[in-house]
């Protein structure tokens, strides 16, 4: 199995948003720190096989029909050479290729079937294939990360429960201690995503510690509003 950094980034940042929107929406709501742990969880695994056959699906489809325009410019190049070549060359020629060195590069890439269809697939439709990539990896890899990660707000939760709801360790406490986690989670995230698009690691943190903070603080006002009015 080979999982990618970008499904990884995608499903860790989701499952940490809504798990903890969830959370932060039933203490706004002043519910029973048990309804925390049946809805959160609830979310987080139905939620997160949801995300993964999402993602699933949207790889295959992407697949697919990089393999249903491949397979129609193989016959274009086969019944069409002549309109196909000429396609070759009107792509280099707006790129600023010009006589001789122009007409070699189509003499170059038309000599190789396989190179010409590579070049009409990425010039022409804009497709780039990636066979290293599967639909199972990245759905296995959002749905590990989107669990892994999202359990971390719930986790103070847990531990509330473990102690019987003592009068030492309050629902207040665990929310506190579920936001810290949670923020932390977020900045980690983002500190991942900026390592892997090469920029600067604070910012990054920063930009998806807000984009977090911003869902969890709506979810715990409508929640709040709601308890309000009911």
């Amino acid at each position: 199995m080979k999982w990618s950094i970008e499904d990884f980034v995608y499903g860790a940042t989701d499952g940490a948003v809504t798990t903890f929107a969830v959370v932060a929406g039933v203490v706004g709501a002043s519910l029973s720190p048990s309804i925390v742990l049946i809805l959160g969880f609830a979310n987080l695994f139905a939620d997160g096989f949801s995300m993964s056959i999402g993602n699933y699906l949207s790889a295959k489809t992407h697949r697919e029909y990089n393999q249903k325009q491949r397979k129609k410019e193989e016959w274009e190049i086969d019944n069409l050479a002549a309109q196909e070549e000429q396609e070759i060359r009107d792509i280099y020629k707006e790129k600023g290729f010009k006589e001789e060195i122009l007409e070699e590069i189509v003499r170059v890439i038309t000599s190789k079937k396989k190179v010409w269809i590579d070049t009409m697939m990425k010039e022409e439709l804009g497709l780039i294939e990636d066979k290293n990539k599967s639909p199972r990896d990245t759905a296995i890899t959002t749905f590990v990360a989107f669990n892994l990660i999202g359990m971390i707000p719930l986790v103070p939760f847990v531990l509330l429960h473990l102690s019987g709801y003592s009068s030492a360790w309050s629902t207040s406490d665990a929310f506190l201690y579920s936001v810290v986690f949670t923020a932390i989670a977020f900045f980690l995230i983002g500190i991942i995503r900026g390592t892997a698009v090469n920029r600067p690691l604070f910012r990054t943190g920063l930009n998806t510690l807000t984009i977090g903070g911003i869902a969890a603080s709506v979810a715990y006002l409508v929640g709040y509003l709601i308890s309000e009015i009911v």
